[in-house]
């Protein structure tokens, strides 16, 4: 039976973790174990030796859209132990032994040797030789997975001018290495999500190097997703609410999303939405379209979230790793002209979300402006995950429609509810061009704007 998780614990754990700055001591470790260290378990089962040899960082931790990351000393990043460890060593993972994962030199207790030649510390980086020996499907599949980062390698190479993410080797280097730095915190690798922090969590062993075949929900998902998914489910925001999956379910996000999806099936696509997995409101909700006249009028017109959403995240323009988010993060809620009529293909309308491209994103990096900026619309087609069955445009008055809390109506001179949508006048000088073909203007119906 699975254990229900209530939002105040989720939120309290969520609001715990962009807190935190320092992460100075192991909560794992009671005492300083006594084992010998001529060996690689030996070593990184034994803390106060860790402490002893450990190398200090030479750069920052990672940040990203979520803030920055919590600093989880070295020596606490690489300790095993725990119930995590106990876990581990039960398992087929270790019975390989270390090397034959991260090479180097094992039955020695000098760490320079230990870590020679070839040695990798992130093996799953090589997934094609480390992994694809007994996990070759995942591994194949996952080269096309959104989870890798094929997705922003696409708008950010046919923004430069190139073709997609086959191209994006072609990139300035200062521009890859401008990615690796930033974007990668979050897109990585297999381990990413099953061995160790994402570098935006700060890194280390998550669970003494046991392999966790599901993913946290807080520790994983949350973590990278801080800012969109996370924020919105958990109701993190002043004045709004967790997401009803959550109330009323404990749903998780595996409870939606399975692997087969998060780690790709094989098929190349453009961006996530072309996913062939996806999970759709109506696999849980049957026959919604006919549920009541509002569903019935509306089923084909615009995505559910355009009535059942809250207000969610945004924020743009941003410098790179240099002075961030000129448009610095905001609660918002607009509906557009759907942006992506070729994959959600029926909709009409739909929500979008104020994005961090700008023309000059990469300008850190050596890039002083994009040379298709253009191509893409700085607000993106977005089902945000903060759903709940009453909100400002589903619950009216007695007497009234939905549609008085969303069809514009001219009252006095005063157009109400036209915040609601994106018109040309909400779009900054630099956006216009971009972004205009999927702004309302002269696409509402004309009985609305009199």
């Amino acid at each position: 039976m699975k254990r229900p998780i209530t939002p105040l614990l989720f939120t309290f754990c969520f609001a715990l973790f962009i807190g935190l700055n320092s992460c100075t001591h192991n909560p794992l470790v009671t005492e300083a174990p006594k084992s010998p260290v001529a060996s690689c378990e030996g070593c990184h089962t034994n803390y106060a030796h860790l402490q002893q040899v450990y190398t200090p960082d030479t750069a920052p931790p990672a940040g990203g859209c979520g803030g920055e990351a919590p600093h989880y000393e070295p020596y606490d990043r690489v300790y095993m132990g725990g119930a995590g460890f106990e876990a581990y060593k039960t398992s087929g993972h270790y019975s390989m032994g270390c090397i034959a994962c991260h090479n180097g030199t094992d039955k020695t207790d000098n760490k320079e040797l230990a870590h020679s030649g070839n040695f990798i510390s992130h093996p799953s980086a090589y997934a094609e030789t480390k992994c694809a020996g007994c996990h070759k499907e995942i591994v194949d599949n996952f080269k096309t997975s959104i989870h890798n980062g094929t997705g922003q390698k696409r708008k950010v190479t046919i923004r430069s001018g190139l073709n997609g993410p086959e191209d994006f080797d072609k990139l300035p280097q200062h521009q890859i290495e401008g990615y690796t730095n930033n974007c990668a915190t979050c897109h990585g690798t297999c381990g990413n999500c099953h061995i160790v922090r994402p570098p935006i969590g700060g890194g280390g062993l998550s669970n003494g190097h046991n392999f966790n075949k599901t993913p946290d929900m807080i520790n994983v998902c949350v973590t990278c997703h801080v800012s969109r998914g996370g924020h919105a489910y958990l109701g993190a925001a002043p004045g709004t609410k967790p997401d009803v999956h959550l109330t009323s379910k404990s749903f998780t996000c595996l409870d939606c999303h399975n692997g087969e999806e998060l780690h790709g099936d094989g098929v190349k696509v453009d961006q996530r939405y072309a996913y062939s997995k996806l999970p759709s409101c109506d696999e849980c909700h049957k026959e919604i379209n006919t549920k009541n006249m509002y569903h019935t009028e509306h089923y084909d017109d615009f995505n559910c979230q355009v009535c059942h959403s809250q207000n969610y995240n945004n924020c743009g323009s941003c410098h790179i790793h240099g002075e961030g988010a000129r448009v610095p993060s905001y609660l918002g809620y607009k509906i557009a002209v759907n942006p992506l009529p070729d994959i959600k293909s029926g909709y009409d309308f739909t929500l979008v979300r104020r994005t961090l491209a700008a023309p000059d994103n990469w300008e850190v990096y050596g890039v002083d402006e994009y040379a298709n900026f253009d191509s893409f619309p700085t607000y993106n087609y977005t089902s945000p995950h903060n759903l709940l069955r009453w909100t400002t445009r589903t619950k009216v008055e007695t007497g009234t429609s939905c549609s008085s809390n969303c069809h514009i109506r001219n009252e006095g001179g005063v157009f109400i509810n036209k915040d609601l949508f994106l018109f040309q006048n909400d779009l900054l000088d630099w956006e216009k061009n971009a972004t205009n073909p999927i702004t309302v203007d002269g696409k509402l119906p004309e009985s609305w704007m009199k």
